[in-house]
């Protein structure tokens, strides 16, 4: 089982405004059967976080286009691109900021 973990995540570009004008957001993610990923992690914005209208931040089960993801100050797209070891939406998780 996974233990519990502490993450920051920051909105920014106007992203904040879903989430009640919050940039940054210190959360501990639940422990959990498997290891947190960033598809896991959207669904607990979602649920946890996002304040209003869901349909400009998530499209199924990723962000929507035109949304960037860093973590850890890298395109979580570029990170997977390089070292090819699983899609996006399965990355494990570190940091996370979308704007």
């Amino acid at each position: 089982m996974a233990a519990p973990l502490s993450v920051q995540v920051e909105f920014g570009g106007g992203a904040e405004l879903l989430f009640d004008g919050v940039k940054k957001h210190q959360v501990t993610l639940p422990g959990q059967e498997e290891p947190w990923d960033i598809r896991n992690l959207l669904v607990w914005i979602k649920k946890n976080l996002l304040k209003e209208r869901p349909e400009l931040f998530i499209r199924g089960d990723s962000v929507r286009p035109g949304i960037l993801v860093l973590i850890n100050d890298a395109d979580w797209e570029l990170l997977v691109s390089t070292s090819g070891d699983s899609p996006p939406s399965t990355t494990p998780l570190t940091a996370l900021r979308a704007s």
